[in-house]
């Protein structure tokens, strides 16, 4: 009795095995080894990033060209490579395509964004260094406009000074 019912659940189990596709399957394992080497030290960031690489080297098949982007767009820099992950996913990225497809446009929408707010930033600070710059000079000028009115001051005191001395 017990016996068919570890057989059953094992047919049940692996019907649904099968049932799941495939590439839900592998993007699920690509995900779960970025995850874990995204928590990893350096050495083994470096380690899984080398290991994604040679894998799509030796085989540039989908899943392993999505290890390799995956793993460059969520290790911290200076292992992340944002342009080189986006061109890796451009030919994967397809909404409406499981699995690969939609893992792919969803990690290069992620990839776009961060870097338009990269751009974002970087012209935000363009503009406030080029504001600074402005205060600066406005600042100096008018430090400059305050020294002349103070030597135009002295100026007229010591005229004034002057006449009063003449006159006495």
């Amino acid at each position: 009795m017990v016996i068919r019912a570890v057989i059953t659940a094992t047919f049940l189990l692996t019907g649904c095995a099968l049932l799941e596709p495939p590439d839900i399957v592998a993007v699920d394992g690509i995900v779960a080894e970025a995850l874990k080497a995204a928590r990893a030290p350096g050495p083994e960031q470096k380690a899984a990033l080398a290991a994604a690489q040679a894998a799509f080297e030796k085989n540039p098949v989908a899943p392993n060209r999505l290890r390799l982007a995956t793993m460059l767009a969520v290790l911290p820099p200076p292992l992340r490579d944002d342009p080189r992950a986006a061109d890796l996913l451009e030919s994967l990225a397809s909404a409406s395509s499981p699995g690969y497809g939609r893992f792919a446009a969803l990690l290069a929408g992620q990839l776009s964004e961060r870097q338009r707010l990269a751009r974002e930033l970087e012209r935000s600070t363009r503009e406030r260094e080029r504001s600074d710059k402005e205060r600066d000079k406005r600042e100096e000028a008018l430090r400059q406009q305050i020294e002349a009115m103070q030597a135009i001051e002295r100026g007229i005191l010591e005229r004034e000074e002057k006449l009063r001395r003449r006159q006495r």
